[in-house]
């Protein structure tokens, strides 16, 4: 029953390649060796053999690698073989050239095959160790000459050393070998000694799918085994094939494995070792970084393909990079550096220790005592996470963070820490910038040892928006801790304490410092605004102190902490907690913010927050240097060098202008925020958004909109993700015409926004003095829901890791997956996946320079790139072509004066071609290559498994069954038979 389905898949692909599907079943022979002898015959019985060939390494019964001769082979049964090829050609008059095919078994037993009349793809090897030409030869004995004519004597045949030939196809080993379709971006010949090249290919060339996928064939020779493979795996390294998968990689696999290098491989070798084919994985053994790792071989076609389609595109609107601010030509803005007597300074005082070795030598409870009997006035800097936060929608790239990272490390060596990570820099760091959020904290990490780093954890919400298992967030912290953070800023969005206690557990048993944190809304100094009082903050401290925590923090998300009501909220946690340390954050929204910092210190404060003053004001914490100015020489002084700080302050001036596409036009403060209450970050989203949407002349409706809404919820603390909920009943409000009333009377029916509902459900907490009514009993019981009781995670089940390391492994392979991706995955999961697929696509674009990777190429623009070992790419973009029917554009480059050629889909014009959508994530049945679809086996609701074969594809002469790629039930299938499929196209799904 095994034999069938592969006798009626032969029979097919007979069928559909030659119109007759008769199979012919030979004799079996378990795991032979296929050798071959070269002959030639002048017609006359005459006949000469060339020695031998081993193509034992084959595929589907195509051979992939040659050698000539089968070195080790016996040579009696070497003798043997040419004997009976010269024997069976001469009796049969045999004229020119011919291959006689043998099995040898495991025993050393030869079977007889067939003759090949004709020359053969791998007549080369035989060419390169004989010295005689094949081609030439054949052609003039077919003008009748004999052997004896052209000097073809048996005596005088022999082999020089040892020749190996591969074949290079356009075929992707990772997907079984399925052929692979597009533009030759670059094509460039390996050469030198003992190297032959046979092939075609060019830069620019269309490789279709209607043809076989060799593209060149390379032939090594030298004296030995040995030398012989280590030349070509040295020629398949430098020559340059790109903008299609080869099996270049897998060959390098073969070359590269015991057995082959044995010299003694089977026709069953490469089945027999199914990890060739994982070439993405492959490390090869090359001094060259860039040569052995196969992610950084294709880096430069990977970055090439980004540059393009920056350039025919531009950045996606969900970027938020405001078009007419982006900087082209001239006007770049490349990034600054700080200058070499300024990072000779830094160098010159790295004796001076900075506070972090009291944290790691005291622990969190020392330096919490350290931080208590400090003579002066502590800093946190902000400029590393909520100023460009605040200010340029998140989207500070590590590059910028490492270029200044030493001086930093100098300049705030007496700071209590650096806000640099956490809050929404997580999953805009994977979402937008396309890079690794953790590879941004430990490479920052190394670089500033000295000095304490913080993050912001959202209690229970980690780094998300959502709440997440227990185990999720208790692994993230013990892993943010390993991974350099020491201070944990732990609040939650409504000071639900219950939410609270988790993320102070979590961070606690993870060895951080505990920042216990209070969102701050409302004004204790004015009785009359509602439920906020001082008595209800001090009442929030003490359960928070009682949780353990080693600091108090007050998170003043709007800038609403006015000098005098921080001077009554920090003099009566003072009093009340005269051995805590006091840790006060706010925004600068409406201008007061130094003030508020000042009174705040002189009120018993221990630290307060404040960005450089480049990145201050506004929205952002207001100005480091103002601060430091202001307490300098008094009992408050911060020991900060003032002039340090002036030359990071240059520094970050030229920074801000490089990411002018991402400021929000606001050009001062905002007074109004002590009614509206937006918070500092959010308020330069909604105005950005107000402005996308053409709603500029609303931006005050909508700010009244929100104070409107922020009651309607119960008034709530704003700050992600409660803030999120205010802002879209805002612009839910807004955009429908509604008033209060109405959004009570219509409550059942009206089509709020999810966050809305999940907030009312309770998804993400109680609010202070619990949840509106009767608005949540309408509008839960209008969409038929139940409330959720207490704290919404502690009823979701542990997250299944290893579970979910089994399929991130299967999808992106070992060596790519670690805890640290695993937790990205947990935490966000579509996010993870989408910067996955955007990397295998563009490659690791962080290494590109800002002014690269923001500023989309004009024709003629050059620029000079450093690529890893400091060696220089400099890339030019010569043209962009006209568009082609099939809607895509020519960009042409050159890299280092090399024409490197990249199609790009132009995504602004409508050809009216069919854009089918792409297969992504577990689940998803892909097309391996580009093809037409000539059978499904299922339809939807079969339930199938793992492997089974649900639709074959035709292609490049060869039929090809698609497997499930997960055990389920069928979804959806999305092709009909006879439909033309491109590689990756979606063909269905399996949930």
């Amino acid at each position: 029953e095994d034999l069938v389905p592969f006798f009626d898949a032969a029979s097919s692909e007979a069928l559909a390649s030659f119109g007759d599907g008769s199979v012919f079943i030979e004799r079996f022979v378990d795991r032979p060796r296929h050798i071959e002898v070269q002959i030639i015959g002048d017609g006359t019985g005459n006949v000469v053999h060339l020695w031998e060939r081993d193509c034992s390494v084959q595929r589907r019964h195509q051979k992939v690698i040659e050698m000539a001769p089968a070195w080790t082979l016996p040579d009696e049964l070497r003798a043997d073989l040419h004997e009976y090829a010269v024997k069976l050609t001469s009796a049969a008059k045999y004229k020119n050239a011919g291959t006689v095919e043998f099995l040898i078994d495991a025993e050393l037993r030869p079977y007889f095959i067939e003759v090949n009349p004709r020359i053969q793809v791998e007549h080369t090897v035989t060419e390169e160790v004989t010295g005689i030409d094949l081609v030439q030869s054949q052609l003039k004995i077919a003008a009748g000459a004999s052997l004896e004519e052209i000097g073809l004597i048996q005596e005088n045949i022999s082999p020089r050393g040892v020749a190996i030939q591969c074949r290079v196809t356009t075929e992707n080993p990772e997907r079984d070998f399925a052929p692979d379709t597009g533009t030759l971006t670059c094509y460039r010949h390996s050469a030198g000694n003992g190297v032959r090249m046979d092939g075609i290919g060019y830069s620019g060339l269309t490789i279709t799918p209607f043809f076989d996928s060799m593209i060149v064939k390379y032939t090594t020779r030298g004296s030995s085994f040995g030398e012989t493979v280590n030349r070509m795996k040295r020629v398949l390294q430098e020559c340059r094939i790109r903008g299609v998968k080869t099996n270049i990689p897998f060959l390098l696999n073969v070359l590269e494995h015991p057995e082959f290098e044995s010299g003694i491989v089977t026709t069953s070798f490469i089945d027999e070792n199914p990890g060739l084919k994982k070439t993405s994985l492959s490390l090869w053994d090359f001094k060259n970084e860039e040569q052995a790792d196969p992610k950084k071989t294709f880096m430069i076609d990977k970055y090439l393909r980004y540059l393009a389609n920056l350039a025919v595109n531009g950045h996606p609107p969900e970027l938020g990079a405001d078009a007419t601010k982006i900087k082209t030509g001239a006007g770049l803005v490349k990034p600054p550096k700080i200058s070499n007597a300024v990072t000779a300074a830094g160098a010159a005082s790295k004796e001076k220790k900075g506070m972090r070795h009291i944290l790691l030598s005291e622990g969190p409870a020392g330096y919490a005592k350290a931080v208590r009997e400090h003579k002066g006035l502590l800093v946190t800097d902000t400029t590393w996470r909520d100023a460009h936060q605040s200010l340029l929608a998140t989207r500070m790239r590590t590059e910028e963070l490492v270029q200044c990272a030493d001086f930093t490390n100098d300049a705030l060596a007496s700071a209590f820490s650096i806000e640099m990570w956490g809050g929404a820099t997580f999953d805009v760091a994977m979402r937008f910038l396309h890079e690794c959020p953790w590879d941004r904290l430990e490479k920052l990490r190394a670089a500033v040892p000295d000095v304490p780093f913080q993050m912001l954890l959202r209690g229970a919400n980690a780094v998300g928006y959502t709440n997440y298992p227990d185990n999720v967030v208790y692994k993230f912290c013990e892993q943010a801790h390993d991974s350099g953070i020491d201070v944990f800023r732990v609040f939650d969005s409504l000071n639900y304490l219950e939410n609270l206690k988790l993320g102070v557990d979590a961070a606690g048993k993870a060895g951080g410092f505990v920042e216990g944190t209070m969102s701050y809304t409302g004004d204790v100094a004015d009785p009359s605004k509602g439920k906020y009082t001082l008595e209800y903050y001090l009442d929030l401290a003490q359960k928070l102190v009682d949780e353990g925590v080693h600091s108090l923090a007050i998170k003043d998300m709007a800038g609403l902490l006015t000098p005098r009501a921080a001077t009554l909220l920090v003099g009566a946690l003072r009093e009340q907690h005269p051995d805590t340390p006091i840790h006060v954050h706010t925004h600068d929204t409406a201008g007061s913010g130094v003030a508020s910092m000042l009174a705040a210190a002189d009120a018993g404060a221990d630290i307060v927050d404040a960005a450089i003053d480049a990145m201050s004001g506004l929205t952002s914490q207001p100005s480091l240097g103002a601060i430091v100015a202001n307490v300098r020489g008094t009992d408050l002084d911060t020991g900060i060098d003032v002039t340090k700080i002036g030359a990071l302050n240059t520094y970050w001036e030229n920074v801000r202008s490089l990411y002018a596409p991402f400021e929000s036009g606001q050009l001062s403060g905002s007074s109004d925020v002590y009614q509206h209450e937006i918070p500092g970050g959010q308020y330069t989203n909604l105005l950005f958004q107000s402005k996308q949407l053409g709603l500029t002349e609303k931006w005050p409706e909508i700010k009244q909109k929100y104070a409107e809404a922020n009651i309607i919820l119960g008034d709530i603390p704003k700050v992600t993700p409660s803030s999120k909920v205010v802002g879209d009943l805002a612009q839910f409000m807004v955009a429908q015409n509604l008033d209060a009333q109405s959004i009570l009377d219509q409550a059942d029916t009206l089509a709020f926004p999810d966050s809305v509902v999940n907030y009312l459900k309770g998804n993400i907490g109680i609010p202070p003095g619990g949840f509106p009514e009767p608005l949540r009993t309408k509008v839960l019981s209008g969409r038929g829901l139940e409330p959720i009781e207490g704290r919404p995670g502690a009823s979701l089940e542990d997250y299944d890791f290893e579970k979910e390391r089994a399929s991130l492994i299967k999808q992106y392979g070992q060596t790519n997956i670690d805890d640290k991706d695993l937790l990205s995955y947990a935490l966000y999961p579509d996010v993870f996946v989408d910067w996955k697929e955007f990397e295998t696509v563009y490659g690791e674009v962080s290494k590109l320079p800002t002014h690269v990777f923001l500023n989309p190429m004009q024709e003629g623009q050059e620029y000079e790139i450093e690529m890893t070992g400091g060696n220089m790419l400099l890339l030019k973009l010569v043209t962009i072509q006209d568009i082609r029917e099939d809607g895509t554009r020519m960009v042409i480059f050159e890299v280092n004066g090399e024409p490197w050629y990249m199609p790009v889909t132009d995504l602004s014009t409508d050809t009216g071609m069919v854009t089918r959508e792409k297969a992504k994530g577990l689940g998803s049945v892909g097309s391996p290559m580009p093809g037409v679809v000539v059978g499904l086996k299922v339809k939807p609701g079969d339930k199938v498994e793992e492997g089974e074969t649900v639709a074959t594809l035709s292609a490049m002469k060869m039929e090809t069954s698609i497997p499930a790629t997960a055990s389920g039930t069928v979804k959806r299938i999305v092709v009909n038979v006879g439909d033309k499929v491109e590689g990756d196209d979606l063909l269905m799904e399996i949930e």
